[in-house]
């Protein structure tokens, strides 16, 4: 089972290697790194949103921060091999749907050459290292039917950021295969892993095209939250889940390195895959107003229909399981942006106020 309090004993004064560390996801594991008292190096572009929750966490952890691009590999292995790192979470990437219509090129250069460049960093590490490789739910080849994909599920993708992640983790494969093999361990010493999480939410985001910053704006702005595509079913969470499980099972691959490498969805249980409007209409109620549009764009890039995940095996293998269901994560979520906005709490305060919320949830 998770244990916070062992998780965090384990990190305390490790050399955690973070890259993408400046995005969402990044900035709220940069943050627990810091509680738990590791020592963190971070490479990642600037930050690409205004607020930035990065400003905010960065004020609290100063950590050692390299902004660079991943795609710079000669510049990626010399950061790495200097601070020889025990544990490395890889989350640089260009993560937006619709954004990868518009940059194709780079969103595969990004996800797919990109992680293929932290992992040749890591052949050349010589001593005792675990890597997470963070890739996305989006890998699998979905036929958009009532049906949640396990880890065993073909890999796919129809636009270039679902694909480009599905490379990502053909690549994470031949790597495991070829230069860290269960059975050399005690040669390479690497175990790695990639995990594959649903749509993650929380305070602190403000990318463009994700439902709740989407809504977060028009409720600030005071106008009409457009929904693209009101029935669409995606497996939401809050990201403290998979975080959580992301830094158990980097535990868990340093104690254990020949049981734990391999693949893990990281999700919601089955009945918490709501659609879009139900999400919205979450959101809408906890922040007290706000009237929901359903959008249509004509000529409007491809987006899945439908999409869950199976996570069975990140339960029975790794003892993890998701303690907020979605309705608490959209009102957590909502209620961290509500009292941003009314300048009565520091993002830094919310963010531990919500760390509290779910060690109790954790534990319930």
């Amino acid at each position: 089972m998770v244990n916070l309090e062992k998780i965090n004993a384990f990190y305390k004064n490790r050399r955690v290697f973070i890259t993408g560390h400046t995005g969402f996801k990044g900035s709220w594991l940069l943050y627990l790194l810091h509680r738990a008292g590791a020592k963190v190096k971070g490479y990642a572009l600037e930050p690409d949103t205004s607020p930035s929750l990065y400003g905010y966490v960065t004020e609290a952890s100063k950590p050692i921060s390299v902004i660079a691009d991943i795609n710079d590999a000669e510049r990626l292995e010399k950061e790495m091999l200097d601070f020889a790192p025990e544990v490395i979470f890889h989350l640089a990437a260009q993560p937006l749907v619709r954004k990868s219509y518009q940059e194709p090129l780079a969103t595969f250069s990004t996800n797919a050459m990109g992680t293929a460049n932290v992992l040749q960093a890591l052949v050349k590490l010589k001593h005792k290292c675990s890597a997470v490789f963070i890739t996305t739910d989006k890998v699998y080849d979905n036929k958009e039917i009532d049906y949640a994909y396990s880890e065993d599920d073909a890999l796919g993708g129809h636009d270039p950021y679902s694909s480009s992640k599905a490379c990502a983790e053909i690549i994470i494969g031949s790597y495991a295969r070829s230069f860290f093999p269960k059975e050399t361990y005690a040669i390479h010493q690497k175990a790695i892993a990639s995990v594959r999480s649903g749509n993650v939410i929380g305070g602190g985001d403000w990318a463009e095209d994700r439902l709740l910053p989407d809504i977060i704006r028009a409720l600030v702005n005071k106008q009409d939250i457009l929904i693209r595509n009101p029935s669409s079913i995606r497996p939401w969470q809050h990201v403290l889940d998979p975080l959580t499980g992301y830094l158990h099972l980097g535990m868990l691959l340093s104690n254990s390195a020949g049981k734990y490498p391999g693949t893990y969805n990281f999700g919601p249980d089955h009945k918490d895959n709501l659609k879009v409007d139900e999400v919205a209409k979450v959101a809408v109620e906890v922040w007290g107003e706000g009237n929901i549009i359903n959008h249509l764009e004509i000529g409007a890039p491809k987006e899945a229909g439908i999409l869950k995940l199976n996570i069975n095996k990140a339960k029975e293998q790794l003892g993890w399981h998701p303690a907020l269901s979605t309705k608490k994560a959209v009102e957590r979520t909502i209620n961290w942006y509500k009292k941003f906005y009314e300048g009565e709490n520091s993002p830094v305060d919310l963010m531990e106020s919500d760390i509290l919320f779910y060690k109790e949830s954790l534990s319930a």
